[in-house]
């Protein structure tokens, strides 16, 4: 059974929750439009590729809206997930950015940590998470007034009050377009427009990041629990998503 037959499910209120999905990606378009002809686009998706990113993608695509697509390929993505990223880039309207580590930060930190010291402490974790992510974002966000995600309540508790437009930081608006899509949501879309996605999702990876930090799930177990499965955390994140207060917007009329 692969991943659509066994999570297709659309909530009674999904074609609501569509509407609604891309009213908010229309008026992201027009809100943060490139400021001169010919000039960059002030928002942009950030992909890793996964089942909510595909939808969010196959939207900006099929409704034709200015809005930047990029990927962050750490050097340590499985390689079903690079072979959907070279697919995606073949077939996408919107030209798709790849950002990766700086190669010198890198080989000196592997050099001194090993090649996997993310399994030593949460500390060499986060910090091959900074080198790996979190500075490849600030280069793909500079410029950028605003980005989206496929952030959902239902992935994680830390995720339980994401809102569609979040202000809380002073740098950029992220705008969380599925925040309120079931699992069973995301699947009906993508059996609906027949969207390409990871095969690591009919191997149960709910969740799918770089391959030494991400391992299948087992029935009963919560989406975010095959990432850094090791640590005795409450909240799994590698620093992308980790807000410094809740400014929360209602949902569009």
């Amino acid at each position: 059974m692969n991943a659509i037959e066994l999570n297709a499910r659309a909530s009674s209120d999904f074609d609501a929750k569509l509407a609604q999905t891309t009213t908010l990606l229309q008026q992201a378009a027009r809100d943060y439009a490139p400021l001169t002809s010919g000039a960059r686009t002030r928002i942009s998706q950030a992909s890793s590729l996964g089942a909510e990113d595909v939808v969010i993608s196959h939207l900006i695509n099929t409704l034709q809206l200015d809005i930047g697509i990029f990927v962050l390929q750490t050097g340590r993505l499985h390689g079903e997930t690079l072979d959907l990223l070279a697919r995606f880039q073949a077939a996408s309207r919107v030209p798709v950015e790849v950002f990766t580590p700086a190669n010198e930060a890198v080989v000196q930190f592997v050099a001194r940590e090993g090649q996997d010291p993310m399994y030593k402490s949460i500390a060499l974790r986060k910090a091959c998470c900074q080198i790996r992510k979190m500075e490849p974002l600030a280069r793909a966000l500079t410029g950028k007034d605003a980005w989206i995600t496929g952030l959902r309540r239902e992935q994680s508790g830390a995720r339980a009050e994401v809102p569609l437009i979040d202000r809380s930081d002073a740098a950029r608006v992220k705008i969380n377009p599925l925040a309120d899509w079931t699992w069973g949501d995301v699947w009906h879309f993508i059996a609906q427009q027949r969207i390409d996605y990871n095969p690591l999702h009919d191997q149960f990876y709910p969740s799918i990041g770089c391959a030494p930090c991400t391992r299948a799930v087992s029935a009963g177990e919560d989406f975010r629990a095959g990432r850094w499965w090791w640590e005795d955390e409450a909240a799994k994140e590698c620093g992308l998503h980790v807000a410094a207060s809740k400014t929360l917007e209602k949902e569009p009329a």
